[in-house]
């Protein structure tokens, strides 16, 4: 009788912690990641707040039970839309693949996105708790490239008057690839990478955040665009 009362506590617990990030979840699509406060969250869910602070003890836990939530939606939707390639060999289907799913999680999603990779929200210092989700999906986009470099397709070069020394300004990058199980591309294959990352979200974020208006009159179009020339650029064709 005690476990079975321990577990419908439990049980209880959980249904009331997705209660309050699913309002949560609701108020940054409306107000947006800065005007998020327990205060706002309890009211939306019909209960006092200091009853909210016994499920998050603060705004920066709700901020983190946030991030990774959504972290791991998008890590997901990466992972399951490269999975669905049933060509392993066709990277260029699996690069567009993951990179719709991106787009498509944040089109649907614009308020997980905006906290995700919108504006620091002021005074907010994410732990590393939210590293790991934070990486999944750039994880696929790494791989798929390196399955590419492992297959003898080469990306572009660099051009003339490149700088020298790209190792050591990529340390961090070199190191992320070489801490996993995947082929160890040259210093230029990892660069083409980032810039094709940051410019796979930087899209993204100029489409949510409305920068593309009247500039691009088809998003969907334009993202078709930045993908293939990308894919290019990385040897993916």
């Amino acid at each position: 009788m005690e476990q079975t009362s321990r577990t419908a506590r439990h049980r209880t617990r959980e249904e009331i912690t997705e209660e309050i990030l699913r309002a949560a979840r609701k108020r940054l699509t409306e107000a947006g990641p800065g005007e998020l406060s327990l205060r706002a969250v309890a009211r939306d869910v019909g209960m006092v707040s200091s009853a909210v602070y016994r499920y998050f003890p603060s705004r920066d836990d709700l901020l983190t039970s946030l991030l990774i939530l959504a972290y791991d939606e998008i890590g997901a939707a990466v992972e399951d839309a490269d999975h669905a390639v049933s060509d392993r060999a066709d990277l260029l289907a699996r690069w567009t693949a993951a990179c719709h799913a991106i787009r498509d999680w944040a089109v649907t999603h614009p308020g997980d996105y905006a906290l995700t990779y919108g504006s620091p929200v002021a005074g907010y210092i994410a732990p590393r708790d939210t590293v790991g989700p934070a990486t999944r999906g750039t994880v696929v986009l790494v791989t798929i490239v390196t399955d590419a470099y492992r297959d003898g397709r080469r990306a572009r070069p660099a051009p003339p008057g490149a700088r020298a020394g790209l190792e050591k300004t990529l340390g961090d990058a070199m190191r992320f690839v070489q801490a996993r199980d995947l082929p160890h591309p040259p210093p230029e294959v990892v660069a083409r990478t980032i810039m094709a990352w940051t410019s796979i979200f930087g899209t993204v974020s100029f489409e949510l955040f409305g920068h593309l208006e009247g500039s691009v009159s088809d998003k969907a179009d334009w993202f078709d665009e930045v993908v293939l020339r990308l894919a290019v650029d990385l040897g993916l064709t």
